[in-house]
């Protein structure tokens, strides 16, 4: 498995300006090519092939007076513009011949310097490395200050170097995991659980456990408030606005590395303590486009369970997920009847058969068997057999019936 490993770097006034340069090549090169492919279909010219727009965008561009500060860089970088302006290409076609699955992929954009995230990659081609002493050298830049976390399991591919919009860089490596690393799966454990998510308790296990809900941007909309009310107040480019630009900025930052922290910390306990974890299929854009927009994007689901998804894999543990369209909140988990109807507003509920659920806690056990009949019944048999089946009509029993 190949996964990203993020480290924070702390380059000096003299490789800030380096990787600024860099920054600043890369966009250019990208910019360039897309301006000859985009000048071509508006000319009705053949497509410029990848060898030709190299060629002119960086051998020949390099020869000009406009462009000769593109030597002052290493060449692997401008490669790798061209290489990301490529994929997007590919992945732009292949979503309007619906090679790509997923929703549809835009056109190619220009750059610009005023993005918040600037990033280089360099590859083993621009023959990176790490000193002795620890440090990350670079390819005309020179040794930058890493502050090495944890670390890495194997050497890596390549190292992409961001600088995001609270002006902090960070060097990503792409590294290879799994057995011909060293790196063996964990034991397997006899645990399974089935995890009901929501907005009141962020996860309710099938074992009755509620893990609250951090609201991280709840926490901090007050000082991101007044931070914004300073930015407003600041004379468009000035130097107090950028600073107050970069305040904002850091102040997001927080607030998604805590969010970070804590679904790192909650997925790597429930992987390690369950040999399967079974989790609903939301569709997060749906609910993002109700009144709960923003406490839905606050409670970070789909990082949580993509979180979830990899982990499994790395260690050897099984992840199902539910239909979302598996009546979790509705069905009884002692005799199988489904009512039929289950407001928001309903917390507990007593069966007709005179069990007493509570509504997350009841989810959580539904999920846990939906997920268990769908993992070991290739046949796609009933979870269990009920005593009364949710009718056709009933709002929420088919896909857009509501």
């Amino acid at each position: 498995m190949r996964l990203r490993y993020q480290y924070r770097l702390y380059p000096d006034a003299a490789q800030r300006e380096a990787l600024a340069r860099a920054f600043g090549c890369a966009r250019v090169v990208f910019n360039d090519g897309l301006r000859v492919r985009t000048d071509a279909r508006a000319q009705g010219l053949p497509y410029v092939s990848d060898g030709e727009l190299s060629n002119r965008v960086i051998t020949q561009a390099k020869q000009t007076p406009e462009r000769a500060w593109l030597g002052e860089v290493s060449a692997v970088v401008l490669q790798q513009a061209l290489a990301d302006l490529n994929a997007a290409y590919r992945n732009f076609f292949a979503s309007i011949t619906g090679k790509r699955r997923g929703p549809r992929v835009a056109a190619p954009r220009f750059r610009s310097k005023k993005d918040n995230r600037q990033a280089v990659r360099f590859t083993r081609n621009a023959r990176f490395s790490i000193t002795p002493g620890g440090r990350l050298r670079l390819p005309k830049i020179g040794d930058v200050t890493v502050r090495w976390s944890r670390p890495l399991p194997s050497d890596p591919g390549s190292v992409t170097v961001v600088k995001d919009a609270a002006g902090r860089y960070f060097a990503s490596f792409v590294v290879e995991t799994g057995d011909e690393t060293g790196e063996m799966p964990w034991p397997e454990t006899a645990g399974e659980v089935g995890i009901d998510l929501g907005l009141t308790h962020f996860a309710v296990t099938s074992d009755g456990r509620k893990i609250g809900n951090p609201r991280f941007l709840r926490r901090a909309a007050k000082k991101l408030r007044k931070a914004q009310q300073a930015l407003s107040r600041k004379a468009k480019g000035s130097a107090n606005r950028k600073k107050a630009v970069v305040k904002v900025a850091r102040g997001h930052a927080r607030v998604a590395d805590a969010r970070r922290d804590f679904a790192h910390k909650l997925s790597t306990s429930i992987i390690r303590d369950n040999q399967a974890v079974h989790v609903e299929n939301l569709s997060v854009k749906g609910l993002a486009r109700t009144r709960l927009a923003k406490s839905v994007h606050d409670a970070g689901w789909s990082q949580f369970v993509g979180m979830l998804e990899y982990k499994a894999a790395r260690y050897g543990r099984t992840l199902v997920k539910i239909d979302r369209w598996f009546p979790s909140s509705k069905l009884c988990s002692a005799c199988g009847a489904v009512v039929e109807s289950m407001p928001l507003s309903v917390r507990s509920w007593i069966c007709a058969c005179g069990a007493a659920h509570d509504r997350d806690v009841n989810a959580a056990i539904n999920i846990l068997a939906a997920g268990r009949a769908d993992r070991l019944n290739a046949c796609g048999d009933q979870v269990r057999p009920p005593l009364a089946v949710a009718q056709v009509d009933e709002t929420g029993s088919l896909r857009g019936a509501a």
